[in-house]
């Protein structure tokens, strides 16, 4: 008789327990919205460091990416819009020389985690030529070709070893649906990592998701965390 599948986790902790040093992390979430607070306070708690950061963006006032930052164990970040009017954390850190930065358009951002997931070894994209974001890290000039007489860059997929998403509804087997907005940058992510790890705020029962509306497919899930709506002060909740 075959095991039953159950992805659900017990709590955060044993989603996240098996994180390691160095690993390369992505994060969904865009702007405000659909980021995955608590498995991000797990991380933190869990002290996996060395880390590399893949997000849109490098974080807001103290919370979220901002306090994983603050703690000193993320080497390098992967974002397309670093700096905003609250993220001292991130200003302070880089400018020190204590985080590494790669700036990515966004499209290409989403691009190249989409690749990684369809197996895609590399695309030509026009986004940043001409740009000093058509160069290496070493400064040297990444690849180029004229297609259909229009210049294009070689940029490659970017591969993860965790991705923390968040959805709004998922069953045992991992299939999740988002809510709205929060959708973003999940989806790619979850299958672009080679393990995945999502917070949903209701677990139903197998069925009652319609396949038409599921968007990430358990097979790209590997453990889903139930957690709690967040009231607001406002007296709403927070998705």
């Amino acid at each position: 008789m075959l095991p039953m599948i159950n992805k659900i986790a017990s709590s955060i902790a044993e989603a996240l327990a098996d994180t390691a040093d160095g690993s390369t992390v992505m994060i969904g979430g865009f702007g405000t919205a659909g980021i995955p607070t608590e498995l991000i306070d797990g991380l933190i708690e869990q002290g996996a460091r060395d880390l590399t950061l893949v997000n849109n963006n490098a974080g807001n006032g103290e919370q979220g990416m901002a306090a994983l930052l603050k703690t000193g164990r993320v080497r390098k970040i992967i974002c397309s819009f670093p700096r905003q009017v609250d993220s001292h954390i991130f200003d302070g850190l880089y400018r020190s020389g204590k985080l590494e930065l790669e700036l990515v358009p966004q499209g290409n951002l989403a691009e190249r985690i989409r690749a990684a997931g369809a197996g895609i070894g590399a695309f030509f994209t026009p986004t940043g030529y001409g740009t000093e974001l058509a160069r290496k890290a070493d400064g040297s000039p990444k690849e180029t070709r004229e297609i259909n007489g229009r210049m294009y860059v070689l940029e490659y997929p970017i591969h993860a070893d965790l991705a923390l998403v968040r959805a709004e509804r998922g069953d045992r087997w991992g299939n999740l649906m988002y809510r709205k907005a929060a959708r973003n940058f999940g989806p790619v992510m979850a299958m672009a990592a080679r393990k995945t790890v999502a917070t949903v705020h209701d677990v139903v029962a197998l069925g009652e998701l319609d396949p038409e509306n599921i968007v990430t497919p358990g097979i790209f899930v590997h453990k889903i965390v139930k957690i709690d709506r967040v009231a607001t002060q406002a007296g709403g909740f927070k998705a």
